[in-house]
């Protein structure tokens, strides 16, 4: 089961996924996750291309026809449960870091 695998994303693994909810290809996905996070997150073409094939494998995303001679890549069923936990896990860990740096517990 991939969920044991993948305990948690990291930061360009989750935003790949999230761009994935629409297909992408490569080039355009590393575009949009520096869009996307005012270039807090860049993703180089090694990692890309590294994660897009795991995730490929472990049945995460699924590629589409190529389109001038570009790989489009979809999230898939698996990949959006993946994606689902792992945002509810990062506002759990939001809604407990508010609780105590806002003067709660």
């Amino acid at each position: 089961m991939p969920r044991k695998q993948l305990k948690s994303l990291t930061e360009p693994m989750y935003y790949i996924l999230l761009i994935l909810n629409t297909p992408n290809h490569g080039y355009g996905i590393m575009q949009r996750v520096e869009e996307m996070t005012g270039g807090h997150v860049k993703i180089g073409a090694g990692t890309l291309y590294t994660l897009l094939s795991r995730f490929e494998k472990e049945g995460i995303i699924k590629a589409l026809a190529e389109e001038d001679r570009k790989k489009n890549y979809v999230i898939t069923e698996k990949g959006k449960e993946i994606l689902k936990e792992e945002f509810q896990r990062l506002n759990r860990l939001v809604t407990d870091g508010e609780g105590i740096l806002k003067g709660g517990q």
